[in-house]
């Protein structure tokens, strides 16, 4: 082996070979990314990290996907679906948070990453952070615009309150709509903190807007949506998107009494009222039952005044007009003299009447005799036999009919045009129109000539002889030959 051989081997050799004495064996990849794997996760089992969320993505699996960063570095992260469904907030790009886990690597990229089995807001500016961005977002959106809100009814049948079963709020509630105005409230129990709340007050809240009104349970007129004081954290849910946008879309009147009269969730800008506590609720819901019986029983007297107000008045406009408007007797005095009057009338009337209606019987009686009565009946008699239908009088007025008849057929016979045919006449058509001189059938040039038997074309000639004279043989139109197939005559030929 030459020297240059063993200097290029002794550098680097073309194919591998195990070496005495070397107690490094080649690794795989795979057996080195699972060593890595180990070490990082033995070495770095339990961390807390704080960072910046971005690049936040959630699967259709339910999982997580997202990174966290500071001003120098950033580390991929991934939350699996169990630990996602305990989050007490939703992460967003640009929120700072504290997240829990343990670090490992990704073989298929070669990358480490943190699982996070927990992540929380890192502190309450972290937290108002992300309220006062998710307001911005739901405002840009108009679910706390003005003109959305709803005009809460003057007393309503039926209260649906959405709060917890077992705290003060709802005691409150009803201690304090029994003392204003009794009325029939429904509680849907929800939890009010914690995991699971917001999606319990939402799911709440639609079911009251979805309620048929003729369901078993009545559909309420108003919707309480209460909770008692705590710290921004305790409040959360009710900051929650889930919930805002139930409270926005609801077709039920709603008022928000969450925590006390400093605490304000974004529930209370979705609502159409906001309360500063639980008890003010109740008392914007109903009015005060004490206070509307005392103005009704203030209306119905002030009406009974009226009534009987105007009922004098009435009775003394009547007595000024009874005064004013004259006496019977002033009143039926005209009538009674006419009255008077027609009675006297009324004898002799009855008495010319009676005179005139004998003289007129008596003229139609005299106008009943027997003779003008037998005279008229035999004028009568006349009248009818002339209308009697005797058989001469048909056999006449059928030869009548018949000897007409055959006047009007000889008449239209005569009028026929194709009777001089059949005396040697021809009739001269021009397409469909008659030649009735020779100026027309020199326009025409072609003619048609009708016989009684048939048809002949012609053709018409220029010449024409003087009136009376017969046309010499130098002025005899030239006659064309005839042809064959079509056998056409000149018409002067």
């Amino acid at each position: 082996m030459s020297p240059e051989y063993d200097a290029y081997d002794s550098s680097g050799r073309l194919l591998a070979e195990d070496r005495a004495g070397d107690n490094a064996p080649p690794l795989s990849v795979s057996e080195l990314s699972g060593m890595l794997k180990r070490t990082v996760e033995d070495r770095f089992g339990h961390v807390r990290l704080r960072g910046e969320i971005s690049g936040f993505k959630r699967a259709a699996s339910g999982h997580l996907y997202l990174c966290l960063k500071d001003d120098n570095a950033v580390i991929d992260g991934v939350m699996w679906k169990g630990g996602a469904q305990r989050l007490a907030f939703a992460p967003q790009d640009g929120v700072e948070v504290i997240a829990t886990g343990k670090l490992t690597t990704y073989p298929g990229r070669s990358k480490y990453q943190i699982v996070i089995d927990r992540m929380e807001l890192a502190g309450e500016g972290a937290l108002m952070a992300l309220l006062e961005k998710l307001k911005a977002k739901l405002a840009g959106e108009g679910l706390f615009a003005p003109e959305r809100k709803k005009p809460l009814p003057f007393l309503p049948r039926t209260i649906g309150v959405v709060t917890s079963p077992t705290g003060a709020v709802i005691r409150d509630i009803l201690h304090r709509l029994a003392d204003r105005c009794p009325t029939q409230v429904l509680l849907w129990p929800v939890l009010v903190q914690g995991q699971g709340a917001a999606e319990q007050v939402a799911r709440a809240v639609r079911g009251f807007s979805e309620m048929a009104g003729d369901g078993a349970l009545p559909r309420p007129d108003l919707v309480i949506v209460a909770r008692g004081g705590g710290s921004i954290e305790d409040l959360w849910s009710f900051n929650e998107e889930i919930v805002v946008r139930a409270v926005a879309e609801c077709s039920i009147p709603i008022i928000s009494a969450v925590g006390h009269e400093t605490d304000t969730t974004l529930c209370d800008y979705a609502a159409d009222r906001r309360a500063p506590t639980p008890t003010a609720a109740a008392e914007m819901a109903v009015p005060v039952r004490a206070e509307l019986l005392a103005g009704l029983t203030d209306m119905g007297l002030r009406a009974g005044r009226a009534v009987r107000r105007g009922a004098a008045q009435a009775r003394e406009r009547l007595d000024m007009q009874a005064r004013l408007m004259p006496t019977p007797d002033t009143l039926l005095s005209p009538q009674r003299q006419r009255l008077d009057q027609v009675s006297d009338g009324l004898a002799s009337g009855l008495r010319h009447r009676l005179a005139d209606a004998r003289a007129h019987l008596g003229q139609a009686s005299g106008a009943l005799r027997p003779a003008l009565l037998r005279q008229q009946l035999a004028r009568a008699g006349e009248r009818l036999d002339r209308l009697r239908l005797r058989p001469e009088n048909l056999v006449r007025a059928q030869r009548d009919c018949a000897t007409a008849f055959d006047r009007v057929s000889r008449h239209f016979a005569s009028l026929n045009p194709d009777l001089p045919l059949q005396r040697g006449y021809a009739r001269v058509m021009a397409g469909d129109r008659l030649v009735r001189s020779v100026e027309a059938a020199r326009a025409a040039e072609q003619v048609v000539l009708h016989f009684h038997d048939g048809t002949v074309d012609a053709a018409v000639g220029q010449a024409e002889a003087p009136a009376g004279m017969a046309p010499s043989p130098s002025a005899r139109p030239t006659r064309k030959p005839r042809d064959p197939a079509h056998a056409q005559q000149d018409l002067f030929s």
